[in-house]
């Protein structure tokens, strides 16, 4: 498994109510940490000492990146499901063929209403360039729900995200107008196999259910990766999500909402933050409530990006002499000290 990006909270979570700041990661000031691509850090041991002498030994409590080299992920976990509600009662629900594809309660409905006014009054809402969801009821209602456009109305010249009613939700029709692109992606799903409430419907019924989403990367029809007798290992998660967070290089947008699962997120995202302080590490990573929005910084550590910088300038326009005054001491060591 290879690790080539970092993550850093930054989240604004609707579960919590209180606002954060942006998290840094802070190495040990035992030694400096130079982290290779593809390599996890290990986790960093806090102590009152190091506070003090992180100034002394070189080893900066703060980190700077070029900004075209990050982007900012705003990572939800689905609205409350009829699955939550009848595992929580007994475990041995989540086996039942009745919960096969699970969709949203009517709480969970409104749980992505209060989401849904959140992210557009902080102005998130008009951020985000795309929305990914993992292909799979309740994570689509969600995601429509939250980020999608208004109420769908007949004789508009744009597909609806969503149809009325769309799986059993009782829930009018939602417009794709005045809204970012969604995109389905099977790395994101949850824990593949076992749990008939993980195994998604084929895709030709969901582009009927879900007509303005784009279903292109998902090869196949019928769900191939869910198996009856084998529940995928949370090893096994933990990789397809490090591959997927590596994938998110490939795409150019740069403020992406990504709307899945509670075991998908909290065993990938224990893979990130191992050079950080215990209280950041957990920050990233403690399980996920339902519907809860957590804003993070993901960072390119090892080039996998193409982009370029948008906002730097190049400078030296018109051309002339600006040498700086360090560098020509070092030109004209002979002059040092000289006025």
């Amino acid at each position: 498994m290879t690790i080539s990006s970092s993550l850093s909270a930054l989240p604004f979570s609707v579960a919590s109510s209180r606002s954060s700041s942006l998290a840094i990661g802070r190495p040990s000031t035992q030694r400096c940490h130079r982290r290779r691509p593809f390599t996890i850090a290990t986790p960093f041991a806090h102590s009152a000492a190091s506070d003090s002498s992180s100034d002394m030994d070189g080893c900066a409590a703060s980190s700077l990146y070029p900004l075209h080299r990050s982007k900012t992920l705003h990572l939800v976990r689905h609205a409350q499901g009829i699955h939550n509600v009848e595992g929580e009662k007994d475990f041995k629900a989540y086996l039942s063929p009745e919960l096969f594809d699970a969709h949203l309660t009517p709480l969970g409905w409104n749980q992505v209403d209060n989401l849904r006014k959140h992210v557009n009054a902080c102005g998130l809402a008009k951020k985000i360039e795309l929305v990914i969801t993992s292909p799979l009821l309740r994570t689509m209602q969600t995601a429509v729900g939250v980020f999608g456009g208004e109420s769908y109305v007949d004789g508009v010249n744009a597909l609806p995200l969503m149809v009325e009613n769309a799986g059993n939700s009782n829930h009018s029709a939602i417009s794709s107008l005045n809204c970012p692109p969604f995109i389905a992606v099977e790395n994101c799903r949850e824990h593949l196999g076992v749990h008939p409430c993980d195994k998604r419907r084929n895709i030709s019924e969901y582009k009927l259910l879900f007509p303005g989403l784009d279903f292109s990367l998902i090869e196949n029809d019928e769900d191939i990766l869910w198996e009856a007798d084998i529940r995928e290992a949370n090893e096994a998660v933990a990789a397809r999500g490090v591959k997927f967070i590596n994938w998110l290089w490939t795409r150019k947008e740069k403020e992406i909402a990504i709307v899945t699962h509670s075991g998908f997120l909290y065993h990938t995202l224990q893979m990130f933050g191992n050079d950080c302080h215990p209280s950041i590490k957990n920050e990233i990573s403690k399980h996920f409530a339902n519907c809860e929005l957590r804003s993070m910084v993901l960072v390119d550590r090892s080039m996998q990006g193409a982009d370029t910088s948008v906002s730097n300038y190049p400078g030296k326009n018109p051309q002339g002499l600006d040498l700086p005054s360090d560098v020509a001491h070092e030109k004209h060591p002979e002059k040092k000290g000289v006025c």
